[in-house]
Formats: C-alpha cells, structure tokens, sequence
C-alpha cells in the first residue's frame, strides 16, 4: 500500500537553508538499508538517494526554506518546520495517508497543523522518532539530508570551508569569526536571528575596542 514520510535537515545550523522531503512510495518496494540519515555516511546516502529515484513508483518532492525565511521575526522554526513538511508534500504530489517526524513536543498537534498548511488532501500521522521507527520516513530523511549536504557543499564553493553549518562545529564558528573580522558583517548564508551570530559580532566588536 503506498504512503508517504516526510522528514526535514537543517533545523538547528547557523548556516544555509533547511530542507525537507517528501517520498511517496509502496514501503516494500524501498531499497533496503533505509535509516535516519545521521547514522549514514555521506556516501551511503548519496547511494539510497539515487536508489530512491531510480526505483519505479517512488515519487519525492523537496523544499527548501531560505536563510531569509529563518531569520523573519515573524516566525518561529516550529511554524517553518510545519510549512517545510506541507510544502514537500505538496511537491511530491502525494495524497491518502502519511507519517511525518514529529516537529513538535505535541505529535497530535504538529500532524494536524501539516494536514492544514498542506494543498494535497492527505491524511497525516506524526510521531517522534519516525525515521528510525518507519522506512518511508527514513527515506525521506536522505533525501532531505542529500538536500542539504548538497547546499552546504555550494556554500563552501563560495566561502571556503564553512564547517558543517553547526553552532557546535569549531569550523563553522571560526569561519563566520574570520568574516566577521574581515568584513564588519555577517556572510549572506548566516542566521543572523541565531544566538551564535550575536555572539561572533559580540567577540568582534569587543575586539575591535581592546585595539583602541
């Protein structure tokens, strides 16, 4: 019977986008070896990836939520999760009945606000931990890691190494650090509304006094 799971990447970096997908697909025609994305290797997930599109009925969808979207003082990441999730499925052209991981401490409440955003008339089940739980939401979580991977990489094209975008990657902190020294400003793929961004133009600005 085909369902669809939906996951997303990306919700807790300073840099880039978050992304998520949407895959819809019989459960038991998936390729074998699906997992939350966090515990693949980069590699393996690139491998699944292709695997799930070149699998005959499995549909994805995939979107993307910009840095300007997470930095709006209007919105809150809960609100955007929710959207990431409708706007997935909306991509993916999915209908009938779905699971989505959990963005919310309420699972109830989360499912029935994705159900809401969504233009596709589905069904929607939300749980804690469906990745691990579900194998069409693992296999939306590679898709939506692949995703994010990908922009992270295009990211480093054009800034040099960025780390991988998390507040805990010393790379990453040293990176927005160097830019901020060089260039007074924060680069164009932070997120400025992050605590981590006010503390890089804290440490600069401290700096640039203790020279005087």
């Amino acid at each position: 019977m085909r369902r669809f799971g939906v996951d997303e990447a990306g919700k807790g970096p300073v840099l880039g986008s978050m992304f998520a997908a949407c895959v819809v697909a019989d459960p038991d025609s998936l390729p074998a070896g699906l997992r939350d994305s966090k515990k693949l290797t980069p590699a393996r997930r690139e491998e699944l990836d292709a695997a799930l599109r070149d699998t005959d009925g499995v549909r994805l969808g995939v979107a993307e939520v910009p840095v300007g979207r997470i930095d709006d003082p209007g919105t809150d990441m809960n609100t955007l999760t929710v959207d990431a999730h409708a706007a997935a499925i909306d991509a993916a052209n999915a209908d009938g009945r779905g699971i989505v991981d959990a963005g919310d401490t309420s699972e109830e409440r989360f499912a029935s606000r994705v159900e809401a955003a969504a233009d596709r008339d589905v069904e929607v089940t939300a749980e804690h931990g469906a990745d691990d739980a579900h194998s069409i939401v693992a296999a939306a979580s590679v898709v939506a890691k692949v995703a994010r991977d990908a922009h992270v990489d295009a990211l480093a094209d054009e800034y040099g190494n960025v780390g991988s975008g998390y507040p805990s990657d010393p790379t990453t902190r040293e990176f927005l650090a160097a830019y901020v020294r060089e260039r007074g400003e924060l680069p164009g793929c932070a997120r400025a509304s992050w605590s981590t961004c006010d503390d890089v133009l804290a440490a600069a600005e401290q700096s640039a006094l203790s020279e005087f």
